[in-house]
């Protein structure tokens, strides 16, 4: 009789870095994707917590870790033997722990297999999104235990260099009473950080004679940073100073296109809020769009103009309904509003003809498509697939220019359901500090779902037409790019919060007190 052989499983120690899930590296990455058990510690950030499981197998386990050493490494070993992957995964870098390492060790006195992935140290991590340089003789621990610390090898440490210690946030005044013992000199500069390396991150400054006063208010961990390399803070310090720091920005769009915005939004500092206000359909009726394809493949078309990601989509959803692909818009050219459509062309191999080099607009794209000539143009039609509620101002124009036009409803835009009441209730009563409006549709259905903008809160517009609509419904417009397109609606948002923190900065602290400005730019100078 042949028995079956039981899989083995591995235990993985990782290394969680200092809170920002983009300082895993590659391999915790690989082990948390593979992993049946994931045990975490109390340190490891909830923000990090949300990225791991959205990537984690569908049906990993998430548990945090309790009881001693001996009962940790337990559960690990018991997991591997019954086949699984378990990992745990801890703040910092795993032998930055001594809970941690008896937990290796009493792993290694058994046949299971295990690897120790490390990461990047909490004090050290957190000092660098600080900028605090930790030059000289450097010391930097993830402390448990504050007692056991040897205050008189940090005073050393502090005199000719510095120092970076992640505690407890409660521990602070034993290890202020520590170093003062020690004979570090009290008006030596001293930064304290919490929420490293995360999205509210922040850094009081002061001396060791009083940073525990400063960081009232503080809980949790935090990240102490004393020496010479505090001093250097203002100048060093970049992931606080970024242009849209601790900035609530609420992004209204459709699930699928609000990542790309928000991703660059968080580049810049700022929290995104996502809130679907429209949801993309397909038409009613498709017989339109059937008609459509077939004539491409025809040759029934001069020119397909494309006006939105969501009509570049929906035409190849179609094509790929018939198994059609790039090779069949032979001979056909495209045109495209903007460069956030031109990309979505690219994406499927195709470059566009025409792009407007000006305004990126129905009136710019008319501004420079040729009017239709019988000897150059012998195919004379244009398709134009579209949502339900475009405007006319394209086809009209088109038209008029020679053209004609098959004008195509290729999806439906839909006002979706309303958000939370805490979100409705932030958005009237200004709990965001500015709002991105892509499309004249998101401002309608914002306001119809959710009610207007507060007048403190900044409102960026993608483009001329949004901006009309805006105003339409009362709204203050503050931003709106020189180009149509995400990437660069974000960045005059940004710009404009570098130019508000300079007027402030310029300002008296009296009219700074007095000023209309609002949200975190005008709060980091009162």
């Amino acid at each position: 009789m042949t028995r079956t052989r039981k899989p083995v499983g591995r235990i993985a120690f990782v290394g969680a870095g200092p809170g920002d899930p983009g300082l895993l590296t590659r391999r915790a990455h690989d082990a948390l994707v593979d992993a049946d058990q994931v045990i975490y510690d109390r340190g490891v950030p909830e923000s990090l917590l949300t990225v791991v499981r959205a990537e984690a197998r569908d049906d990993a386990e998430f548990t945090p870790a309790e009881g001693a050493p001996g009962d940790v490494a337990k559960v690990l070993i018991s997991a591997a033997r019954s086949g699984l992957n378990a990992v745990h995964l801890v703040a910092g870098d795993p032998f930055g722990h001594d809970s941690v390492v008896k937990e290796v060790q009493a792993v290694a006195r058994t046949a299971a297999h295990f690897e120790v992935v490390p990461g990047v140290g909490q004090a050290e991590g957190v000092a660098t999104y600080a900028g605090v340089p930790l030059p000289g003789v450097r010391t930097a621990a993830d402390v448990e235990d504050v007692s056991a610390l040897d205050f008189e090898a940090l005073a050393t440490a502090v005199g000719r260099g510095s120092l970076a210690l992640a505690v407890d946030a409660g521990d602070l005044a034993a290890v202020r009473d520590g170093l003062l013992a020690a004979g570090v000199d009290g008006t030596t500069g001293v930064g304290v950080t919490g929420d490293g390396t995360g999205e509210t991150q922040y850094t009081t400054t002061s001396t060791v004679d009083s940073f525990v006063a400063a960081a009232l208010g503080f809980t949790g961990r935090v990240v102490l940073t004393v020496g010479v390399g505090v001093g250097q803070r203002d100048k060093l310090s970049w992931w606080e100073n970024r242009p849209l720091y601790g900035w609530k920005v609420l992004v209204p769009r459709t699930k699928e296109q609000a990542g790309a915005m928000s991703a660059r939004l968080r580049a810049y500092g700022a929290i995104p809020c996502e809130v679907p206000t429209i949801a993309v359909e397909p038409p009613r009726t498709p017989a339109q769009m059937e008609r459509a394809v077939k004539g491409l493949v025809d040759g029934r078309y001069a020119w397909v103009i494309f006006t939105s990601v969501n009509a570049v989509r929906a035409v190849w959803e179609k094509f790929a309904e018939h198994g059609l692909d790039a090779r069949h818009f032979g001979g056909v050219k495209i045109a495209c509003i903007g460069e956030a459509t031109a990309d979505a062309v690219r994406a499927f191999g195709i470059q566009p003809e025409l792009i407007p080099a000006g305004e990126q607009s129905s009136e710019g794209l008319l501004a420079e498509f040729s009017p239709h000539d019988e000897i150059l143009d012998p195919v004379g039609r244009v398709l134009l697939p579209r949502a339900d509620i475009a405007t006319e101002t394209l086809a009209a124009g088109l038209t008029e220019r020679g053209w004609e036009v098959d004008d195509v409803t290729a999806y439906r835009t839909v006002r979706a359901a309303p958000p939370p009441a805490e979100i409705r209730d932030a958005i009237k009563s200004g709990g965001f500090d500015a709002v991105l409006f892509t499309s004249s549709s998101t401002v309608r259905n914002l306001v119809g779902i959710a009610g207007k903008p507060h007048a403190r809160t900044v409102v960026a517009v993608i483009g001329p037409k949004t901006a009309e609509t805006a105003t339409e419904f009362g709204l203050r417009v503050d931003v709106q790019p020189p180009h149509a397109s995400v990437p660069d609606l974000v960045e005059a948002l940004a710009a404009y919060a570098v130019e508000l923190r300079e007027k402030l900065a310029a300002m008296p602290a009296k009219q700074r007190r007095g000023s209309k400005v609002q949200g975190p730019t005008a709060l980091r100078f009162r």
